[in-house]
């Protein structure tokens, strides 16, 4: 590829809206062909389009956090597989260990492939997605006590599902030997790998129509847009360095530092507690992503993600603690923890960019997996789901109610419909959660009340809740929101209360109860108008007594 060749921008243009096109497409063939809920309903997955080198190119729908591990994912394969010389066209790679490859955790299976025009290398198709059970020492393969990952389930360690276009069958039968739901399993490794043909497909038809050379540039230059563009943002933002803190559930307190000059914006983890003898670790691939979102949102939320964006992004962290955790630590329930990365570069330039960034969120996935089994077919039921909450108020407006968190991006919740007639639970309750906490001249938005009825049998829930013991944050005098929690009502009215619970014995009859935080108030409490505060009384958002008690009300 000449790097002095001219192009013509408009067609340059057209490729690069169509690369977009290419992976809402790869997004939908996922959600259309996926057996579990969590995939076709909640969305539990990523997709991309990367360059030849593994640099992201183009993002669908998804989890955020999902999209921006993906080039990692695809320079772990370059990197172990280029040095043998054995990439070839029709090969389909999977990878899901957490300490490489821009995965998660052993749930969240990434499928590969690269796509080859004439002879040329062009581009790569990845999808991350979240599998209900990969095996290890618990149904769902999320135990909050596993000392390491050996116990959190089956390893794949960048191998190869097809070898130029044949089937590994050998591979594939110890795959599915080794997860509990082998039926969704099989269909949701199926759907993964439609998706990535399905983008090797589309890019393979660009490269026919416009030529391999142009298509490369017009794939170089759409990141250099990306760079672009994320530096113009950057000039809005104030200089300094800028510290915040936050906590665990068990009080261990985290510290980050955020400086901002001209050309870089760095992120300071280094003072981070150790990695733990639990799965909540995660690791640096995890860190650098939350990272990457905090500074999409404040630097260019509404254009396109690649790799151009996060040029002038740098991430600092210390191997071995929390949030660099080296193998083989247990990665299982890293989601509860490491969203608070996210939140933390917020905290600490929300009180310098007031225009753009609300209070405290509920700040948790609030991931919940029940298991039961039909008493009529004898079939096992499993399904996951994270959980909406409350978002903080902003300058001028109260904050969204029942949203999910930062971390998720465009994800659904599992409809009623499909919970009852899938999943073993009768759905009793679906409300805004009525908890005090949040008020402000601007209130934050309310988190949501669930409540589960099991009707399988031999159930169990593994959950893990961050935000448990310490509330989302206020902002300029506004007041701290409500918690997360998750009750069991047992069937004799016994009530009991937890934040993490694993494989915890449940019966037909029993009841869960979620509650999410409400987010965080904005101003001082005693400047909300009059009949604001009314109308929030009439529509349950604050009881008549709380609003007395903050609000100064007179009745």
């Amino acid at each position: 590829m000449s790097p002095n060749a001219q192009y013509d921008p408009i067609t340059i243009e057209i490729i690069q809206s169509s690369l977009a096109a290419i992976t809402e497409e790869m997004c939908v063939t996922t959600r259309r062909t996926a057996m579990s809920s969590v995939i076709y309903e909640v969305l539990d997955f990523g997709v991309a389009v990367t360059d030849r080198d593994g640099n992201l190119a183009s993002s669908g729908s998804g989890i955020p956090a999902f999209v921006g591990m993906l080039d990692h994912g695809v320079k772990t394969i370059i990197e172990k597989f280029a040095r043998r010389d054995t990439i070839e066209p029709g090969d389909v790679y999977l990878t899901n260990v957490p300490h490489r490859g821009g995965v998660s955790h052993l749930n969240d299976v990434v499928v590969i492939a690269p796509i080859f025009h004439e002879g040329v290398l062009l581009a790569w198709a990845a999808n991350k997605a979240h599998w209900l059970d990969v095996g290890g020492m618990s149904p769902g393969s999320m135990d909050p006590a596993a000392a390491d990952l050996y116990q959190e389930g089956l390893q794949l360690p960048e191998i190869k599902l097809f070898d130029a276009g044949v089937l590994n069958q050998a591979v594939f039968d110890i795959v599915i030997a080794n997860c509990r739901q082998k039926e969704t399993t099989t269909g949701d490794l199926w759907a993964c790998v439609a998706s990535v043909k399905t983008g090797e497909r589309r890019v393979i038809e660009l490269a026919q129509r416009y030529g391999n050379d142009t298509l490369m540039y017009a794939i170089e230059r759409y990141i250099d847009y990306g760079e672009a563009v994320s530096r113009r943002g950057m000039k809005a933002l104030p200089r300094g360095t800028f510290t915040a803190e936050d906590q665990l559930n068990d009080g261990t307190i985290l510290r980050a530092k955020i400086t901002i000059t001209d050309t870089k914006f760095t992120v300071d983890f280094t003072d981070f507690p150790p990695q733990r003898a639990d799965s909540f670790n995660f690791t640096q691939a995890i860190t650098v992503v939350n990272s990457m979102m905090a500074f999409k949102s404040i630097t260019s939320p509404r254009t396109p993600a690649n790799a151009g964006t996060f040029k002038p992004l740098e991430v600092v962290c210390k191997p071995g603690s929390l949030c660099s955790a080296t193998y083989p630590a247990a990665t299982g329930l890293y989601f509860v923890y490491s969203i608070l990365i996210h939140e933390l570069i917020w905290k600490a330039l929300a009180p310098h960019l007031p225009q753009l960034l609300p209070a405290g969120h509920f700040a948790s996935i609030c991931g919940t997996i029940v298991g039961s089994v039909d008493p009529g077919s004898g079939k096992p039921h499993v399904f996951a789901e994270p959980q909406p909450g409350g978002w903080g108020a902003e300058h001028d407006r109260d904050g969204d109610s029942a949203q999910f968190s930062s971390f998720h991006g465009e994800t659904f919740n599992c409809p009623v419909e499909v919970n009852e007639g899938r999943n073993g639970i009768r759905v009793e309750e679906f409300a805004l959660n009525p908890a005090d906490g949040g008020e402000g001249e601007f209130r934050g938005g309310k988190g949501v009340r669930i409540k589960y009825r099991l009707t399988g049998q031999n159930a169990w829930i593994t959950a893990a809740y961050s935000r448990a013991n310490d509330s989302p944050w206020g902002l300029a005098g506004g007041m701290p929101g409500s918690r997360n929690r998750i009750g069991v009502i047992r069937a004799d009215g016994t009530e009991e209360s937890y934040d993490v619970c694993t494989n915890l014995r449940l019966h037909s009859g029993d009841v869960l109860c979620i509650q999410t935080a409400t987010g965080g108030g904005y101003g001082d409490p005693r400047r909300r108008p009059r009949e604001k505060i009314l109308s929030d009384i009439r529509n349950g958002y604050v009881s008549r007594e709380r609003a007395v008690q903050v609000y100064g009300l007179e009745i």
